[in-house]
């Protein structure tokens, strides 16, 4: 398997499960804004450009929840997915989505305007307004982890998905002070080994 990455962007998700599956692959390494994400030859690859891209033989995925429900159906034997039957499934499914879906809205937002915009073109009002929306999707995975270490049972994909989106959401600055069980949520996933080596790749 082949994995175009960049540090800092969703491709750590695909590599961290790779890891936590133990399954052998070559990284076609980037740097973020790298000019040779919009060459000709990974355009070929990605036309949008971006990261990360799983190549699989004849399988090219490119969006990184989708590459986790394909690694874990097509490689996973039975790993980090509950059973279709069981009442965990259809959490599983939820927490795999709710990235994507809640949580990386308001911090794509957030990393547009505090990081990619020169300061004379950012909004404080963009800010503010995606600030409150990404505290409001963290309150939500807040309340789910009560009692709970993971988010669907045992440690899964969805916590490669949605875990990660969590701890980008910290270091972006979300006030983690009123989420103490998303704050030791993150905790438990950085010590990870899998997630460690994925951030290091």
């Amino acid at each position: 398997m082949k994995v175009y990455y960049a540090p800092n962007t969703r491709a750590v998700r695909t590599v961290w499960l790779l890891n936590e599956l133990g399954l052998a692959h070559e990284l076609v390494r980037f740097k973020l804004g790298d000019k040779a994400m919009r060459a000709p030859e990974y355009l070929a690859v990605n036309p949008n450009g971006r990261v990360p891209t799983l190549e699989d033989g004849d399988v090219r995925i490119s969006e990184s929840t989708a590459i986790a429900q394909y690694l874990v159906a097509r490689h996973g034997q039975g790993r980090l997915a509950p059973a279709v039957a069981s009442p965990d499934f259809p959490v599983y499914l939820q927490w795999l989505h709710y990235a994507e879906g809640m949580i990386m809205p308001p911090v794509n937002t957030l990393v547009v305007e505090t990081i990619l915009l020169p300061p004379e073109r950012r909004s404080e009002a963009n800010v503010e307004r995606a600030s409150k929306l990404l505290n409001r999707t963290l309150a939500a995975v807040e309340a789910h982890l009560k009692g709970r270490d993971y988010l669907a049972g045992a440690f899964s994909a969805a916590d490669t998905i949605t875990g990660h989106a969590c701890i980008v959401a910290a270091r972006l600055g979300a006030d983690m002070s009123a989420l103490p069980n998303t704050a030791a949520y993150n905790q438990r996933l950085l010590a990870r080994p899998a997630l460690q080596a994925a951030w290091d790749a």
